[in-house]
C-alpha cells in the first residue's frame, strides 16, 4: 500500500506523467458518451432480447467497446480495424513482402503495415456494418427501414469505427498502454454494473452453491490470468570476453525471458473475427426464399446454437491460432542471428542452426501451454452456461483476460516512466 501510494504521488507531482493518465481518462469518457448514443429509430428492448439470447453477438459487443449493446454512434467500435489487422497478419503468410515489412524493417515498416490496415479498415466497416444493420433491421429492431436508411447507417458506422480507430491511436501515443485494447477494456469495465445488477435481479435462492461457485470460479481464474500473463521460461545467455584497448569487456551473464503466452489475447479476437462471418450469412440467409441457402442457414444455426460443438470449434481456433500468432511474432533464426553478431550463446548450445532450433524447441513447449490456457479461457462461459443452465452466470473469461493483461500493461510502462523519473 505503501509503495502504490509513493507511485500515486509522483504520478501527481509530474505534470508529464499526469497528462499522459488524464488524457487516457479523456478519451475513456468521451468513447463512453459516444456509445450512449443511439441511432435513430432503434427499439431498444427488442435490441436488447437479441443481444441477451445470442451470445456470440454478445462477443461482438464486448470487442466493439461496448457500442454495439445501444446500437451507438460507435456500434462496432474497434472491431473493423481488428478484423482488417487479422487479415493483414493472415496474408503475410501468403505475401513474403508483407511479412518481411512486418518483421525485418522494424519500426518503419510496422508504420506502414500499420496504414495499410488502416486502409482495410473502411471496405471491412462497410461489409460488417451493412450486413449487421440489414440482420437488425430482418428481426424488427430497426423500425422502418429501407435500402436509404441502411446506407446512411451504414456510413455512420465507418465514420465511427475510424474514430473509434483514431482514439485508440491517440491513446497509443500520447497516453499510457495500447489504444485498442484500451478501448475494449472502457466497454468490459463499463458493463460490469449491469452484469451484476442482472445477477442481483435473477438471483434464485435455491441456486446459491451455484452462485457461491461462481464467485470462487471467477476469483480462480482471475489468479490464473495473472499467473500465466506473468510466466516467463528464462533462456540463459552468456556474452564472450573481448578485449578492447587494454580492457576486458563481456564475460557476464543474463537471460531471454520468453513468455509461456506470447500471443496476448490476439488469438481469441482471430478466432471471434473469423466466426463473426458465418454467423452473420447465416442471419441474412434465414429469411431467404431459396431452398439451398435457408439449408445453409439452418444448418450454420445449428452448429453455433450447439454449446458443445460450438465450444469445441471456439477451442480448436484460439489453440491453433495461439501457434499462428507466436510464429509471426517471434522468429528464432532473427534471435539467433542477433545473438551470434552480439557475441552471445546459450551454454552447452552452439551457435547458428543449433541456436535458432533450441529457442523454437521451446517456443513450441511453451506456446503449447500458452495456447490451452487461452482456450479454456475462452469456452469456459459457454460451458459453464450448459452445465449449469443459467444463462446470467457468464464468466467472461475473455473480458477477464483482457481487463487484466491491459491493467498489468498500463501498470508496467507506469512503473517505467515512474523508475525513468526517479532515475
Amino acid at each position: 500500500m505503501k509503495n502504490f501510494l509513493r507511485k500515486l504521488r509522483i504520478i501527481i507531482k509530474d505534470k508529464v506523467l499526469l497528462k499522459r493518465v488524464l488524457f487516457v481518462l479523456g478519451i475513456f469518457i468521451f468513447f463512453r458518451l459516444l456509445s450512449a448514443i443511439p441511432v435513430p429509430g432503434v427499439d431498444a428492448f427488442q435490441l436488447q432480447q437479441f443481444l441477451n439470447s445470442n451470445q456470440f453477438f454478445g462477443f461482438l459487443n464486448l470487442f466493439s467497446g461496448g457500442g454495439l449493446s445501444q446500437l451507438s454512434l460507435v456500434m462496432l467500435g474497434v472491431g473493423p480495424y481488428i478484423t482488417a489487422s487479422v487479415v493483414m497478419q493472415l496474408l503475410t503468410i501468403m505475401a513474403p513482402k508483407l511479412k518481411a515489412m512486418y518483421q525485418e524493417e522494424g519500426q518503419i515498416g510496422r508504420k506502414k503495415f500499420n496504414r495499410i490496415s488502416r486502409f482495410l479498415t473502411v471496405p471491412i466497416a462497410a461489409v460488417q456494418g451493412a450486413s449487421l444493420l440489414s440482420v437488425l433491421a430482418k428481426q424488427g429492431i430497426i423500425m422502418n427501414p429501407n435500402v436509404m436508411t441502411i446506407v446512411f447507417y451504414s456510413l455512420m458506422v465507418i465514420a465511427g469505427s475510424f474514430l473509434a480507430m483514431w482514439m485508440g491511436e491517440l491513446i497509443s501515443e500520447y497516453g499510457v498502454g495500447n489504444g485498442v485494447s484500451v478501448i475494449i477494456f472502457a466497454g468490459i469495465v463499463a458493463s460490469i454494473p449491469t452484469s451484476i445488477g442482472q445477477l442481483v435481479f435473477l438471483y434464485d435462492p435455491s441456486k446459491l452453491p451455484t452462485y457461491i461457485a461462481f464467485i470462487a470460479v471467477t476469483l480462480l481464474v482471475i489468479t490464473a490470468v495473472v499467473l500465466v500473463t506473468e510466466a516467463e521460461r528464462p533462456v540463459p545467455v552468456t556474452y564472450s570476453k573481448q578485449a578492447r584497448g587494454g580492457a576486458t569487456y563481456g564475460g557476464t551473464s543474463t537471460y531471454i525471458p520468453l513468455r509461456i503466452n506470447q500471443a496476448g489475447v490476439m488469438p481469441i479476437i482471430f478466432a471471434v473475427s473469423i466466426l463473426l462471418f458465418p454467423q452473420l450469412a447465416a442471419q441474412l440467409m434465414a429469411n431467404s426464399s431459396n431452398a439451398t441457402m435457408l439449408a445453409i442457414s439452418h444448418g450454420i444455426s445449428w452448429f453455433l446454437n450447439n454449446g458443445w460443438l460450438y465450444a469445441l470449434a471456439y477451442f480448436l481456433m484460439v489453440f491453433v491460432f495461439t501457434y499462428f500468432y507466436t510464429a509471426i511474432t517471434f522468429d528464432p533464426h532473427a534471435m539467433s542471428e542477433n545473438l551470434h553478431k552480439n557475441g552471445a550463446f546459450i551454454p552447452g548450445i552452439r551457435p547458428g542452426s543449433a541456436t535458432e532450433e533450441y529457442l523454437g524447441k521451446i517456443v513450441t513447449r511453451t506456446t503449447f501451454f500458452g495456447g490451452l490456457f487461452l482456450a479454456l479461457i475462452a469456452v469456459l462461459p459457454i460451458i459453464l452456461r450448459t452445465v449449469t443452465g443459467v444463462q446470467a452466470l457468464a464468466i467472461g473469461g475473455t473480458g477477464i483476460l483482457i481487463v487484466v493483461s491491459v491493467l498489468v500493461d498500463i501498470m508496467k510502462k507506469l512503473d517505467a516512466q515512474i523508475s525513468m523519473r526517479e532515475y
